[in-house]
């Protein structure tokens, strides 16, 4: 291909594209800059495989630290499994990009994006996803593109495109638009509890960008004499799914509309009409075409019978407006919650169920020690707030391999994670390290704002002082032609035979966190509105039940919680505190039991199950770093006798001298007349000289200054 570049100018930003230059052999590539973060983004088609029923979509997104002049950590020094962020950011391009393929494509397509640079200024995944389409385009892939995604942020009343890092943490709002030509095809954001309707103005706001990056690659590939390739899907014989639809029509549209079948029961009795089915086919004579064409390829059956049901499906919701289950198209399921399932041990547990949709959130509490150090380019170093989502196969009545987390897990995790932290106290007020572990332990749809629900549960069974509990609802979406019907808290078989998987997390004051998914091309702003406004009644019915159960956080941490006591030290004493190798820490550690952190800005996080334990290592600290003035009195003990003086250690660490004139208020012989190693001993400060050294008398001491002497050192 031919060299180009290529600058695109928006809303104060610069996009420039470079191609022709590198990666030659890959089908497409695109070197995408803004700032002085660079993307390189490939697109490879390679020949289909034989046998499988889907579109063999591989997005992969690939951090190399040398992008921001670092070495990676570990023992190898070098880069291995992708870290969250990454697979969060592969979901980003693979979201918005699958819909925009043709659904009968089975050729295998991988889309490589690699971070080759980054600056703190810039994020690389919108950079990564619009250059995904590029790529597509560039490589002949049929598409229904071309494809653009920006970032929106809120700066006090200001909307932002592509906002720098700083700029998303100090704003209201982060959030995602990625559009085609059809409208928008993805949306995902967190936010400060923000109104509904400015939230739809920030993806309107958005969307117009959209257009222009749009307008911006279809100039591009113009230039370079490439049309967007739109291959016509292979024609197929329709004797089949007419035969299908004849044997089965009927049979179907009765079970759907047995409204008061479980999932369980109406997927047997689909089930069983599929046997019917394969029975009735078997019994046609060997020459049949349709037997032929089902012997050619065995998953033409299914796939038919699948397609069938879900035309019959949609067009029960689009006629009659009336739902497998025999909800409206706004009713939320039966709601059901509890806390304190477990022993007190686990630190709070929320169980959320709705419909048959069943999650167990349990939150643990843990110091600051815990919290999760974070190797990868963005600019946060540590998470304090982990929530973390688990989808074992019993939750839907399935058996296979328990592995690590996979993508949807990582995700569906993540969005959880981004519609809590909105309303966590902050690290000042609450020093700990929350984890929360949502447990999927029965699925029929919207497990991830079930997961949203149970974890607020949790963490106020916990004692976490959030400033307000979050709900949410997963909200879908049928659209035949022009005929447009918004369902609220979809099930399972809506979420897999509809158009939109659209989850909205808040509070009762605003939003917290969105994320659309589409399997059609596009959707026009004023629908994505009335999804999101009808979502709304949704979530603050939910949270109503919710709040029956528990209405405001525990006061009382669970027994098992480790204690807190976090206080500030001058950060030029922590050498002083950990001691030489780390002799004094341990020794801390060791007499108290307590865990101590020590963050370099002077910030002392002590913990300990015991509240007393946690007490004591504070004082230990404070005797250490104190400083102390002319005047001030202490009860001290004598650790060395010279012949001009004694030496008393009046707090662990610090000692000063006696001189022998200032012993009694008489004329002392012998020092070892007054005093001895290890006798007790109340002293004052009489000066600190300029070498720092700390000079002690016995003299002129009030009795109400050695009583309050003693009171002190007792606390000690």
């Amino acid at each position: 291909m031919q060299e180009f570049e290529k600058t695109i100018s928006f809303g104060g930003r610069d996009i420039h594209l470079r191609g022709g230059l590198l990666a030659p052999q890959a089908g497409g590539a695109v070197l995408v800059q803004s700032g002085e973060t660079a993307v390189l983004v490939t697109a490879t088609r390679s020949t289909g495989r034989q046998g499988i029923d889907f579109l063999p979509l591989l997005v992969d997104y690939e951090e190399r630290l040398y992008a921001a002049g670092r070495i990676p950590g570990g023992f190898l020094r070098r880069e291995g499994r992708p870290p969250e962020r990454a697979t969060l950011i592969c979901r980003l391009i693979d979201r918005p990009m699958r819909p925009l393929f043709p659904q009968w494509l089975r050729d295998d397509i991988q889309i490589v994006a690699t971070t080759l640079a980054m600056d703190e200024q810039v994020p690389p995944d919108v950079l990564a996803a619009t250059g995904a389409s590029i790529a597509v385009l560039l490589a002949k892939i049929p598409f229904y593109g071309p494809m653009a995604a920006v970032r929106v942020g809120l700066v006090g009343d200001d909307f932002i495109i592509n906002p720098t890092y700083k700029e998303v943490e100090t704003g209201d709002l982060d959030l995602i638009v990625a559009g085609s030509p059809d409208g928008v095809i993805m949306v995902e954001a967190g936010a400060n509890q923000l109104p509904e309707a400015d939230v739809i103005e920030a993806i309107d706001f958005g969307y117009e960008v959209v257009q222009d990056l749009i307008k911006a690659q279809l100039e591009l590939i113009k230039e370079l004499g490439i049309e967007i390739v739109t291959e016509q899907e292979p024609e197929t014989d329709p004797t089949l799914a007419t035969f299908i639809e004849e044997k089965t029509a009927a049979a179907i549209k009765d079970v759907l509309k047995q409204f008061s079948l479980t999932k369980p029961e109406r997927d047997e009795k689909l089930d069983a009409i599929k046997a019917e089915l394969a029975t009735a086919v078997d019994a046609l004579e060997d020459e049949n075409s349709i037997k032929v064409a089902v012997a050619e390829n065995g998953k033409a059956l299914g796939n038919t019978y699948k397609s069938i049901t879900k035309k019959l499906m949609r067009q029960q919701i689009v006629a009659e407006k009336v739902r497998v289950d025999g909800r409206q198209l706004d009713e939320v399921r039966p709601i059901s919650c509890r806390v304190g399932l477990l022993p007190k041990r686990v630190h709070g547990t929320g169980l959320f169920q709705r419909g048959l949709t069943q999650v167990m959130s349990v939150a643990t509490l843990g110091t600051p020690g815990d919290a999760q150090m974070m190797d990868d380019l963005h600019p946060d170093e540590e998470k304090r707030y982990l929530h973390h989502y688990n989808f074992p196969p019993y939750s839907v009545g399935e058996t296979r391999p328990m592995r690590s987390p996979g993508r949807r897990e990582i995700g569906h995790g993540a969005l959880a994670e981004r519609a809590l932290v909105p309303v966590l106290p902050s690290k000042e007020d609450f020093p700990y390290v929350i984890r929360v572990v949502s447990e999927v332990l029965s699925s029929n749809g919207s497990t991830s704002m079930g997961s949203v629900c149970g974890s607020t549960l949790s963490l106020m069974d916990a004692g976490v002082p959030i400033t307000k509990p979050v709900s949410g609802a997963a909200m879908g979406l049928i659209k035949e032609g022009d005929e447009v019907r918004i369902l609220t808290d979809i099930q399972g078989i809506e979420d897999f035979l509809g158009d939109m998987d659209f989850k909205v997390a808040g509070t009762d004051t605003g939003i917290t966190a969105l994320q659309m998914d589409m399997k059609i091309t596009g959707l026009p702003l004023s629908v994505i509105a009335d999804a999101i406004n009808q979502a709304k009644p949704a979530r603050l019915h939910i949270l109503e039940k919710m709040l029956a159960t528990i209405d405001t956080p525990r006061a009382e941490l669970s027994p098992y919680a480790p204690r807190l006591i976090s206080f500030k030290i001058d950060p030029e004493m922590i050498g002083m505190v950990i001691g030489p190798g780390g002799k004094k820490i341990k020794a801390i550690t060791e007499q108290t039991g307590a865990k101590v952190d020590i963050n370099d800005d002077g910030t002392v996080t002590v913990s300990a199950i015991e509240g007393e334990k946690a007490l004591q290592a504070k004082a230990l600290i404070e005797s250490i770093v104190f400083k102390p003035a002319a005047g001030d009195v202490f009860v001290g003990k004598v650790t060395r006798v010279i012949p001009i003086g004694a030496f008393i250690e009046f707090m662990p660490g610090q000692e000063g001298m006696v001189h022998i004139s200032q012993l009694a208020d008489y004329r002392v012989a012998k020092v070892e007349d007054e005093v001895n190693v290890g006798d007790e001993v109340i002293i004052k400060v009489r000066e600190i000289d300029g070498r720092g050294r700390i000079n002690l008398t016995r003299l002129n001491i009030h009795p109400d200054e050695a009583a309050a002497a003693r009171e002190a050192a007792a606390l000690r």
